[in-house]
């Protein structure tokens, strides 16, 4: 079993209420991988980027809308949309 906990880093001291927050982690057979994961917004287009950390975990503060979120990792890209609301953590869990 792998030492990521479920979901994002930790939200000890941000203010979620005011927030739009898309977070989770990317694994490959229950295990975390390093990479990248960037955030596409809905036309396609390139917004940000963050590695992940090594538990496989990352984070974007975003503005509330429909996203992309796009893994890259050795061997793999995958995509997967989200949905984020400002008040609310979107968790996102990829699996390559």
């Amino acid at each position: 079993m792998c030492g990521a906990k479920a979901g994002g880093p930790d939200l000890a001291g941000v203010d979620v209420a005011s927030e739009t927050i898309i977070q989770g982690s990317v694994t490959r057979d229950g295990e975390p991988v390093n990479g990248y994961v960037r955030l596409l917004d809905e036309g396609g287009e390139f917004t940000a980027e963050v590695p992940t950390s090594a538990t496989g975990q990352f984070r974007f503060f975003a503005a509330p809308g429909t996203w992309t979120l796009r893994a890259l990792v050795p061997g793999a890209t995958v995509d997967r949309v989200v949905a984020a609301q400002q008040g609310a953590v979107a968790e996102v869990a990829i699996a390559v």
